[in-house]
This record gives C-alpha cells, structure tokens and sequence, in this order.
C-alpha cells in the first residue's frame, strides 16, 4: 500500500512533463513571442533659416505607439530654408537629398516602403507664400517630387498655420516628458495625473506661445481643443509671424535705418561698440515683415554701413518700439492687439530661447533664472565690445553681433509682451532636447496625422495570438483532468482503507 500511496506524486510528475510537450506541439513557431523589431517615420522640419530632418521609431508590435516613439536619428540640412531657394529652380529640393540619403541609411531597407515620410513649412513658407504665392508653390512641388524619388511612403508637404506649429509643439514637449500616460511598474500605461506644460517656440520667423487654460479664450481663432488619452484639453495658441529671430534682426535694423533718416550710414545700439559692418540694403528689405520701413527709391544693391554702439537703454528703446502696447480691444493683451490669458503653470521654453538663454549664461555667469537676472545680464552682455565676447566664445562669432538685440528682445517679449512675472518666470525651463529627443514641434506633428495619439484612453489588456490562447485551454483542461483524478484516487483509497479496518 505505501507504493500506491506514492503513485499520485509520480502520476502528476509525469502529467506535468506531458503538459510541457503538449505546450511545444500545440504553439506554432509563429505565435511564439519574437523581438517585435520597429517601425519608423521620418518628418522634414522646413523653418525659415534651414530644413531638419528627423526620424522617428516605435515598436513594431503597438498598434497606436503609446508612449513608445523615441527619436532614432536627426540631420540638419546645409544652406537655407526652402523658402530661400524662391526662384532658384532646382535648388530647394536638392537641399534635402543629403539628409535623405541619411534617413535611408538610418532605416532598415526592409522598412522603407512602409515608413511614412511628412515636409511641414513654417514661417518662412508662410511669409513667401504672402509676397509670392507662384514660388511658394513652386517649391512645395519641388520638394514633394524630390521626397517621391526616394523609397520611402511619401504623405505630402504643407505649410503648417501658426497655430498648428504652436499646438503640435506642445503635444510633442507634454509627450516626451510622459505628462499624458506613463508606463507603469506592473506593466500598463497608466494616467500620470501631473499637469500638462506650456510650449514657448521661437523660430526664424515666428514665434508661438501655447498652453491650457481655464479662463476663457476671447479671441475664437486663438482657441484649440483636443482630446488625447480620454482627457480634453482647452489649450490658447497664438504666432506670432515676424517676431521670430531673424526677421526680429532685420525689422530692428530697418527700424533703425527709418529713425535715422535713411543715412547711409546707421549708429546701431544694440551691436557691440567696435564693431562695424556692411549689408546690402536687399538683405533688409526682402521681407514682407519690413515693407512698412521700406525707402522710397529704394535700390537693392545699395550698400548700408552700421556701427555699433553698444547702449542698452537705447537698444531697449528700439526693441520695445517694435511691439504695440496701446490698445487693446480684449479684457487683456499681450502686444498687437492679440488677446491673452494670464500666464498659468510650468512651461519649456525652445528654439532659439534655449541658445539664446545658454549663450547669456555662458559669457556673463549669470543663471538666469528670474526676470532681475534676465535683464542684469542682457545688459552685460550689451556693454561687451566684440572682441570681449569673441574671447567668451569664440565659435559663436557669426552671431555675436546679433545676441545683444536678441536678448533685449527675449526679455521684452517674455515679461512686458507675455507678462511673466517673478514667480512665473521662475517656472520656465529652457530645453534644446528632451532626453534624446529635440524640442519641437516635428514629432508632434507626425504622432497626429500617423494617428499614433489616441483620442481614447489607453486599453491595458493585450490580445494573445489565437495558438497560444488553445494551449492556454488545454493546459486548463489538464489540470482539471490532473485533479479530478488525484481527487477520486485519494477517495478510492480512503474506502478501500476503511474496509481494511473493518475487516481487522
């Protein structure tokens, strides 16, 4: 009896090892979990002073890429902007070919066809598309056939509105810093209950502010909503076109030239003291953002000397004289009669901000974290002569001329013009990439129109391929076979004991 007593142990020993073989049988290879690879998707960033292209990647086994794209690779075409290449044919599509050539480095061969590839144009688009709408054309079907001519899934090229590059810049920084969802230690993705963050953008051409808010939008065209995760977002948008960097130096240079009677020669306040240099009037004057200063007679191959003088007061003066502040038809402004809530939660500033904001570190050791030290050290920087910032930073020369005016600027635009104030500013975290991944708004713009942003919330149960939910059933079938069996076994010799007794 003490044999047979063993029997079930050995019994349900010999059923498990013929589970484990029932399992490799009934699973097809094809069903069995494999390194899922990825998928990519490539967006050409087209911004007034140049183009960037970066590629994106997410594992091949998520259906909406929650929480998953990571930057894979970036590349910064040489030359300008494609809006620069107006009436040069040929030339703004072979600007990408470089870069394209890498992006079909960076991508598996075997991907190609299935990686969607997007072109947005921002400012600098939205600018030639004002003075010369044929160009603007013109270059938009450049691009596009040039982008078909690779083996890539091409889904066109468009000019972004302002308030789309404002909105998609905020989706990208609230998605990168997990602000919608978060992955979970159990394995899901979760609600991460933080608040989202402003996005401040400040490109070539245009710059945009972009945040939620409860107060009520005044101005309609400035209102955006969306739903993302199964939560809505009222978020204020507004681009502001011909406050970007570039067209900011070339509206103040013109200011100037207006203010001082058109002389051939312009003191500048705002360029360092020794410093002197020439342009042609054309660099000026071939923007729709600096038509109102245009001369009469004007000639584009006249040539305009400009000395420095390096005078902060007056380099304020004329920067604050490019904004308008007087009226206001909203309960509240921020400049040009564009209506504004007040400014709410945390924010990451980008773009030129963040160069702009490191360079001011860097030369005059100032942190920069408050509205004082904002100002202390624009106005350092502004009574450095040339060769005092060339010594600072040195691989900075092609703009040292330019970083005084651009500071003024920044300080203007951020505390008189968005009205951020003491405790405010604080709350500003001035960022070129966040972990490996650039700032911007390109890889918003692709998780929108490759649907990779759910507008539901994000299911947490994964549906098992078809082979391995039957050998999950005949595992359950087993088992259930495996008991019953020990169950009526330890029943037999129960009775077959108690007979035994009786018997003695």
């Amino acid at each position: 009896m003490a044999q047979c007593a063993a029997h079930p142990a050995v019994l349900i020993l010999l059923l498990l090892v013929g589970l484990a073989a029932v399992l490799l049988i009934t699973v097809p290879s094809e069903d069995i979990p494999k390194a899922p690879g990825f998928m990519y998707g490539i967006v050409l960033d087209a911004g007034s002073s140049h183009t960037s292209l970066f590629v994106y990647k997410w594992p091949a086994d998520k259906q909406n890429g929650t929480g998953v794209v990571t930057q894979h690779s970036e590349c910064h075409a040489k030359g300008n902007g494609i809006s620069g290449y107006a009436g040069k044919m040929g030339e703004a599509g072979q600007s990408l070919e470089e870069c394209l050539d890498q992006a079909a480095n960076d991508v598996p061969t075997h991907r190609h066809g299935v990686t969607p590839v997007y072109l947005g144009a921002t400012a600098g688009m939205r600018l030639l598309r004002i003075s010369n709408p044929k160009h603007s054309a013109q270059i938009l079907d450049e691009v596009g056939h040039k982008i078909q001519s690779y083996p890539f899934s091409y889904q066109g090229a468009t000019i972004l509105s302002g308030q789309e590059e404002g909105a998609y810049g905020w989706v990208t920084v609230n998605y990168l810093l997990e602000n919608f969802i978060k992955y979970g230690f159990v394995g899901r993705w979760l609600s991460s209950g933080r608040p989202t963050v402003g996005a401040l953008d400040f490109g070539g051409a245009s710059t945009q502010i972009t945040f939620v808010t409860k107060e009520q939008v005044e101005d309609e065209k400035d209102m955006m909503k969306l739903r993302l995760y199964g939560q809505e977002y009222s978020l204020y948008t507004h681009s502001f076109l011909c406050y970007g960097q570039d067209q900011v130096l070339k509206r103040l240079l013109a200011h100037i030239f207006k203010s001082q009677g058109y002389s051939i020669s312009v003191t500048h306040p705002c360029h360092p003291s020794d410093s002197s240099v020439k342009v042609h009037l054309e660099s000026i004057f071939n923007s729709p953002c600096t038509a109102k200063y245009k001369p009469s007679g004007y000639k584009a191959q006249d040539s305009l000397l400009i000395l420095g003088s390096g005078h902060y007061e007056q380099c304020v003066g004329n920067v604050t004289e490019m904004f308008s502040f007087d009226i206001c038809p909203f309960s509240r402004c921020s400049f040009d009669t564009v209506f504004q809530p007040n400014v709410t939660g945390s924010f990451m500033a980008f773009s030129a901000f963040f160069y702009i904001h490191a360079f001011l570190q860097r030369v005059t050791g100032i942190s920069v974290n408050t509205p004082t030290q904002l100002q202390e050290s624009a106005k350092t920087v502004c009574k450095m002569s040339f060769s005092q910032m060339q010594a600072l930073a040195p691989d900075q020369e092609v703009r040292l001329r330019d970083y005084c005016a651009s500071s003024v600027f920044v300080k203007v635009l951020l505390l008189k013009g968005y009205s951020f104030d003491e405790n405010s500013f604080s709350r500003i975290s001035f960022r070129k990439k966040a972990g490996d991944t650039s700032v911007g708004w390109a890889l918003g713009y692709m998780l929108s129109l490759s649907n990779l942003l759910p507008s539901e919330k994000v299911k947490t149960w994964k549906a098992l391929a078809p082979g391995i939910w039957e050998s999950l059933t005949v595992l359950f079938v087993l088992v259930l076979l495996t008991s019953l069996f020990f169950i009526a076994l330890r029943v037999w010799e129960w009775r077959k004991r108690r007979l035994n007794d009786r018997a003695i």
